[in-house]
């Protein structure tokens, strides 16, 4: 039990997480949306600090991260619970658990032996990721503050549903994000995630604004967000309110969960998506869950900067983050 930060009293015991876009407001000995942040005496406390459920070490490019410390490894962490509700969760049995079993797991894992365990490993960065970090932020930031002071790098794998006050209190320690944009329906957002969109638009902004490196995820649904016109926008937001250097994840779907009897992603609906990223100006866009090639070309000359094979990554044509070939400066953190 650690009391949770970001929050604010109000009367009659009730309080106001602001950790998240829901800004719940919670009566005495309820919980918020995400079933981890309960109200006990007018404090709001978060029942899931240090509880890791998860801890693994991967390729940065699991992430998927491919313009941060590439060919590097992010010790990644997880405690159990999500703010959405989406029916194709990846990870449900750890992310839904509090909400549909009731009850949270997780071994007692202290920030400072995450942070150990990273080091150990010898991982550039910390992942927090599997489920959704906001809800164990308290957990993240301890951690992470460590982490600078053993100059690991962090890295939040979002939903991007926070709030504007929780990205400028993580400010200092949070160095990249790789944020899942669902689609660009608002109706996407309610019928199937039980959010909304905007929010997840200003955090993409907000988190550009404040220098946090940032590549965007999109899994691509059939009959639910795959719509060209609707990958059009996703395209032309990346381009006008990122920048056109911003990295798109394409990410196949595959049958999973609410929606384990759907139809898998197509791998010419991919590259027709991908297309339509190209098309528009963007420079990098890749594809995911798939055995498409997801190597790095210098957008001005296409030399082979960084290939990709799986998750085995070679540098080839690059040299201090400048492409060899035509001298272009290619848009990402490299050692």
């Amino acid at each position: 039990m650690h009391e949770a930060l970001l929050y604010e009293k109000l009367e009659d015991q009730r309080v106001r997480c602001n950790l998240c876009a829901h800004r719940c407001i919670i009566g005495e000995g309820k919980f918020g949306v995400c079933k981890v942040r309960r109200n006990e005496g007018g404090k709001l406390i978060t029942w899931v600090y240090g509880r890791a459920i998860s801890q693994h070490v991967d390729p940065v490019e699991k992430k998927p991260l491919y313009h941060f410390y590439p060919d590097s490894t992010a010790f990644s962490v997880a405690t159990p619970g999500c703010n959405f509700q989406c029916d194709w969760c990846q990870n449900a049995d750890i992310a839904q658990m509090p909400r549909e079993r009731g009850y949270i797991l997780g071994d007692t894992v202290a920030p400072e032996t995450v942070v150990a365990n990273a080091k150990r490993s010898g991982s550039r960065s910390i992942a927090y990721t599997y489920t959704e970090p906001t809800i164990f932020y308290e957990y993240a930031y301890d951690c992470s503050r460590l982490a600078h002071k053993e100059d690991i790098a962090n890295i939040y794998v979002t939903n991007g549903y926070m709030t504007p006050e929780m990205l400028e209190h993580y400010t200092p320690y949070l160095d990249a994000a790789n944020v899942d944009l669902k689609a660009f329906r608002k109706q996407t957002y309610q019928h199937y995630i039980g959010a909304t969109l905007q929010p997840v638009l200003d955090s993409l902004i907000k988190m550009k604004q404040l220098g946090i490196w940032v590549e965007v995820t999109t899994l691509v649904v059939p009959g639910v967000n795959d719509d060209p016109e609707e990958l059009r926008d996703i395209a032309k937001f990346i381009m006008t309110e990122l920048d056109s250097a911003t990295p798109w994840h394409l990410s196949r779907f595959h049958p999973t969960y609410k929606m384990s009897e759907n139809t898998p992603t197509s791998v010419p609906a991919l590259r027709a998506a991908k297309e339509i990223g190209l098309e528009a100006g963007m420079k990098f866009v890749y594809l995911g869950n798939t055995a498409e090639d997801s190597s790095t070309y210098c957008p001005q000359c296409n030399e082979l900067l960084i290939q990709r094979t799986g998750y085995y990554t070679t540098r080839r044509g690059m040299e201090n983050g400048k492409c060899r070939a035509c001298g272009t400066e290619i848009e990402g953190v490299w050692e």
